[in-house]
């Protein structure tokens, strides 16, 4: 089975760099099931394309597989050798790891940037047709061209077979792409060939995380990377949850109905609950005009809108990616005219000093300080504290004495989180926080509040001393 991938930014055989594959070698990695090798068919400035070629031993992967060798004639004829599987999803995460997490010493800020690319699979098992490519690759930027194979040219009437024909073209940073193929390989054939473990929620969460989450397939995504094992998938979609309010109330699994009960009732996830804590600490303060900073995708402020209490909503956000999606999400572009007049959106950095942020009566950040970096927190104490000074904030962030309860989870709830606070840390900053610019502070637990490590998520509303409307 073959992959390759081209691209034309000049030079193009920078490619070579950001792999870490020379252009002018072969290359071989020996796999569990064979061979796989990298080589480049092309290689000039206008123009690079390097190939992953995986030569399947079938024998090898019968006999790894631990079944019989009389178990079926299947385990050593089949499509494996020639149509792109879990296999090719394994070797390509083997051959270019560095690449997928993004590093390149010679070349940063390129692996940091998005160049035009375009990917080829001749031959890609697709439980769901072109139809399924295009859904899963679409919303990350690719342009997606899926064509059937036939089961035979010679006689077109027997139609189609279950393979495509898959072209990938769009500007796409390089381990983005990387990670995109190594997590819907398996997903579009609905199979793995190796036994799936607790480890591959963690492989998931590793490849998915930055995307996942605003992905409008996620479910399925989660559900056939995970082989439709329900225990794991659960555990997925707990951690996807806990990436914050970006994930909608879809990725919670049902609840499997217990036998003679008709009426079992899944438990909201996390990010819901989170979400009604604030609104309702808000709906408590009687605040009317309200700014959400660092609002991601959008589904607070959909929630503000929604109620009529909240006279003028404002919404920014650093990442203009995030800013897309909550504009698709809101629907901004058919929304009605009165509700559009309540609400502005706006891209800012939080710790950067913006006239924008003030004349508020509360803003909120919403498992946003722990994305930033400890010694910006000064920066972003100022901008709101002091600069902005709402008569409210409210903050919530995650509780990292909870973390215990989530038997797959290693390091912390997000590999963009700079830090997880205990009850205490987070204590001790607010506390610093209304000494030295005026404010006082009630915490309350959001979630189940644990009795032995307290709540998931931990939230403190900050009101103005002397009076908010001061």
């Amino acid at each position: 089975m073959i992959l390759t991938i081209s691209t034309t930014a000049r030079p193009a055989t920078d490619l070579g760099y950001l792999l870490h594959k020379h252009p002018d070698r072969v290359q071989e990695f020996t796999q569990s099931c064979g061979v796989a090798r990298v080589f480049y068919p092309e290689a000039n400035e206008n123009r690079c394309t390097v190939a992953l070629l995986l030569d399947v031993d079938a024998t090898r992967l019968a006999r790894s597989s631990g079944r019989s060798a009389d178990y079926a004639l299947g385990q050593y004829v089949n499509d494996r050798p020639y149509a792109v599987s879990s296999l090719l999803s394994v070797a390509l995460a083997d051959v270019f790891r560095t690449a997928r997490a993004g590093r390149c010493t010679l070349q940063p800020e390129l692996a940091a940037t998005p160049i035009p690319l375009e990917i080829s699979l001749p031959a890609l098992p697709c439980s769901g047709g072109p139809e399924l490519a295009e859904q899963l690759f679409t919303p990350m930027g690719w342009t997606v061209e899926a064509r059937p194979v036939r089961l035979d040219d010679a006689f077109p009437e027997w139609g189609d077979s279950r393979y495509v024909r898959l072209t990938l073209r769009g500007d796409i940073r390089l381990a983005d792409a990387l990670n995109h193929l190594y997590v819907l390989l398996p997903v579009l054939d609905d199979a793995k060939h190796y036994w799936v473990a607790s480890d591959e929620v963690d492989k998931l969460i590793r490849a998915g995380g930055s995307w996942l989450a605003e992905h409008p397939e996620r479910t399925l995504i989660t559900r056939r990377y995970l082989r439709h094992q329900t225990a794991l998938t659960r555990s997925a979609f707990e951690r996807l949850a806990e990436l914050g309010d970006d994930v909608a109330e879809q990725l919670e699994p049902p609840v499997d109905e217990e036998p003679g009960n008709d009426t079992v009732a899944a438990a909201p996830p996390l990010n819901v609950i989170r979400r009604e804590a604030v609104l309702g600490a808000l709906g408590e303060l009687d605040a009317r005009t309200v700014i959400d900073l660092g609002c991601g995708s959008g589904q607070l402020v959909s929630a503000l809108l929604d109620d009529a209490r909240f006279t003028e909503i404002a919404a920014a956000d650093v990442s203009t990616r995030a800013l897309s999606i909550a504009a698709r999400r809101l629907q901004l572009d058919r929304m009605p005219e009165r509700r559009r007049e309540r609400l502005q959106l706006f891209q800012a950095a939080l710790t950067y000093t913006d006239s924008r942020f003030a004349g508020y009566d509360a803003a909120v950040l919403m498992e946003v300080i722990e994305h930033i970096d400890p010694p910006r927190l000064t920066a972003l104490e100022q901008v709101i504290f002091v600069t902005a000074r709402p008569g409210h904030v409210i903050v919530t962030t995650p509780n990292s004495e909870y973390n215990v309860r989530y038997p797959d989870l290693v390091g912390m709830r997000h590999r963009d989180h700079r830090f997880e606070w205990s009850r205490a840390e987070f204590r001790s900053w607010a506390g610093n926080v209304c000494q030295v610019h005026g404010y006082t502070a009630d915490f309350r637990p959001v979630g189940d509040d644990d009795p032995e490590v307290g709540p998931p998520t931990q939230m403190a509303v900050f009101t103005r001393a002397g009076g908010a409307h001061d």
